[in-house]
């Protein structure tokens, strides 16, 4: 019988538990408005996050790194003296103002901060950074 061992299973159950209130998080935030929609992959050499973002322009969007989580904030706003425009259009609804959202994620892994490279495509922003190389504590030399 395999021995189990207790410190990875309660780091299993933690890992688990951090998922699931980044998702009820993420679900509170979209409800109320809040927020957008975030993934988050990873591969051996990269970490790349992709944000939507619709109706934003690309100036009005704002992305930090510190401590290995990023921010992603997005504002826009539209400005009206009257309620009719220069068309003399008299709108009954006005719903597309002001709005300002933002997210933190927590990156998986240590990445290099020059490495950073964003793109906004059609509402959708990509953020991609290459891993951080780790330190195994010297480097080899061969010798000749």
């Amino acid at each position: 019988m395999p021995r189990r061992d207790p410190f990875e299973e309660i780091e299993q159950l933690f890992d688990r538990m951090s998922r699931e209130f980044e998702q009820i998080g993420g679900d509170i935030e979209t409800g109320l408005g809040g927020g957008f929609s975030v993934d988050v992959a990873e591969t051996d050499e990269t970490v790349t996050v992709t944000a939507d973002l619709p109706g934003y322009d690309r100036e009005g969007i704002d992305v930090t790194l510190s401590d290995r989580t990023l921010t992603i904030a997005a504002e826009r706003s539209e400005e009206y003296a009257d309620e009719r425009d220069e068309d003399d259009v008299q709108y009954h609804r006005r719903e597309r103002r002001e709005r300002s959202v933002s997210r933190r994620v927590r990156l998986p892994a240590d990445v290099e901060e020059d490495s950073a490279s964003a793109t906004y495509n059609n509402g959708v922003l990509t953020i991609e950074f290459s891993k951080r190389v780790a330190d195994d504590g010297g480097h080899r030399i061969d010798v000749e």
